[in-house]
């Protein structure tokens, strides 16, 4: 029997990371491709218990290069491709939209085309709730499948603009496809720019935590393992052309994420530290997930498990984030985090 050949694009990233490694453990009759540039985010040290696995693959390249992904493609002829490569942090996307038009539009449309071109059997678009714009905080309002696309950050814009392509090459050329929407993600292996884990390690370091503006901005938090259970069930049964919003259920406003942190770990919120608001930060999102909790998808894990097992992760595994933390990422925090 021949084995699938799968490619996750993105691979060495948080999620696309998470997604391998899940992937690689449970369908051993898979081959699965990671393909990944290696950028500042990506990092291949996740791995270690994988790469030697017959049924793991890595190869580096960058998905805007035409060439080279149609190689790849006309050489191994995928059945799958989950792609998840993307620029994907709001405030770098403020300090530099170029990457991101690069990178989350024109490398899909590669993605795409090469896709088109071996008559690829699914093409899984893993998108942001992002891309719906924000809520009002009313508790009784949520983003559906259904809700208007509205970005409001350069990220965000980029990630719509790729749906939308996704979209149009299932339109005009009936290439199979699905995108899903996912809330804030969380986890082990999350880059530590990003609230979470910047939280943990600072609080775990003594040093001041910075929340932007009142630290009011609400998210749903999604616990990565979950969300890589959902992008499963959507590659295998979700229809064709389809939407799925994948929420976590878990509603809380950054300051309370920071506070959780705090108190688990057990120090003092005179950590801390109020910044100056993101330029054009969303108040609130929040997702309906019913379409696929429909499809037979529920969470696992809720905030207070969930981010108990990730500050456990973080203690566990301090030679990872810590070797991660920098000189430039350094640069980059005191640039980006102004009081």
């Amino acid at each position: 029997m021949e084995k699938k050949k799968l490619l996750v694009t993105g691979g060495a990233g948080f999620i696309g990371g998470n997604f391998v490694q899940y992937m690689v453990n449970k369908y051993p009759q898979y081959i699965i491709y990671n393909l990944d540039l290696l950028t500042y985010a990506g990092d291949l040290t996740k791995h270690r218990e994988i790469e030697q696995n017959d049924n793991y693959h890595f190869v580096k390249a960058d998905i805007t290069d035409r060439e080279v992904i149609f190689s790849l493609f006309e050489k191994e002829k995928f059945d799958y491709v989950v792609h998840f490569a993307a620029e994907s942090h709001v405030d770098r996307s403020i300090t530099d939209p170029g990457i991101f038009v690069q990178t989350n539009v024109l490398g899909t449309q590669v993605l795409l085309d090469a896709s088109k071109q071996i008559n690829i059997s699914k093409f899984l678009h893993v998108s942001t709730d992002e891309v719906y714009g924000e809520l009002d905080f009313d508790p009784t309002t949520f983003f559906t499948e259904d809700t208007p696309i509205m970005p409001n950050s350069p990220y965000s814009a980029s990630k719509a603009s790729s749906d939308l392509l996704v979209r149009a090459y299932h339109e005009t050329f009936n290439l199979p496809i699905n995108i899903t929407r996912c809330s804030n993600n969380y986890g082990p292996y999350h880059f530590p720019e990003k609230l979470i884990p910047l939280t943990i390690s600072r609080v775990l370091n003594e040093q001041k935590v910075p929340v932007y503006g009142d630290g009011k901005n609400i998210r749903d938090w999604l616990h990565v393992y979950d969300h890589c259970s959902a992008i499963d069930l959507v590659l295998h049964e979700g229809l064709d052309g389809e939407v799925y919003n994948v929420g976590g259920h878990n509603e809380l406003t950054n300051l309370e994420v920071v506070k959780t942190i705090i108190s688990t770990l057990g120090k003092s919120e005179e950590l801390i530290e109020f910044v100056v608001d993101r330029l054009g930060h969303d108040k609130r999102y929040a997702i309906d997930p019913t379409k696929l909790e429909q499809l037979g998808w529920n969470p696992t894990y809720t905030f207070k498990t969930g981010i108990a097992q990730t500050i456990q992760w973080y203690l566990d595994n301090k030679d990872w984030w810590e070797q991660i933390i920098s000189e430039e990422y350094q640069n980059y925090f005191e640039k980006q985090y102004t009081i």
